[in-house]
């Protein structure tokens, strides 16, 4: 059965209830992915580190954020986020934003995916190369809005079986139910515009 893979980008602090809708979630949830300030921030956040132990003491991946900029962000920048992730929130690995989708890049990611220490996730948002499987324990398919998910669907992956296929779609429809896609994980959310993913998944919602 699909489960969630959740960027919920929002201070604990300020939105308290919502993030212990996440973790009241944690039987459904394969990861949340964590991103205090684009990436780890300069200085540990007392909130975010709480929210994460909570999380990890249910058995939940915590993922920490971290932009690439489709393989133009230094090497070192997007190392020394990872050893911040880390040190400051106890993370289990990576998750890897504006990812390329093809292999002329591998290498880059390759470095990165060592870096990673655990889980890695690669948000590609489209179907990349076969390659990136090799490297990775997720990988993003499809990111967008709702209405291009259905007018044109992801295309099937046709690389190993052996790595987990994520969609994140943004401005869903109160009924869709992305578990009949058959995809291995999901995150669905009602939220539009420059940051839809400071909103929750319907189900999650609803259980608040």
């Amino acid at each position: 059965m699909s489960k969630l893979l959740i960027p919920y980008y929002e201070h604990p602090s300020v939105r308290p209830a919502e993030w212990d809708a996440i973790i009241a979630a944690a039987p459904r949830l394969y990861g949340v992915i964590l991103n205090p300030a684009n990436g780890p921030g300069d200085h540990p956040d007392e909130a975010f580190a709480e929210v994460a132990a909570r999380l990890r003491a249910e058995d939940v991946r915590v993922l920490g954020y971290a932009d690439t900029d489709y393989a133009r962000r230094p090497l070192a920048d997007v190392v020394r986020d990872l050893d911040r992730h880390r040190d400051w929130y106890g993370t289990d690995g990576a998750f890897l934003d504006q990812v390329t989708s093809g292999p002329e890049e591998l290498g880059y990611y390759r470095h990165l995916a060592r870096a990673a220490g655990g889980t890695l996730a690669l948000n590609h948002g489209t179907l990349p190369h076969s390659s990136y499987a090799r490297i990775a324990d997720v990988l993003v398919t499809f990111e967008g809005h709702w209405t291009t998910y259905r007018r044109r669907p992801p295309q099937p992956w046709r690389g190993s079986t052996d790595v987990r296929l994520c969609h994140l779609v943004y401005g869903v429809p109160e009924a869709v139910d992305l578990t009949a896609e058959g995809v291995d994980l999901y995150c669905a959310v009602p939220g539009v515009g420059d940051h839809p993913w400071g909103t929750l998944p319907h189900t999650l919602e609803s259980a608040r």
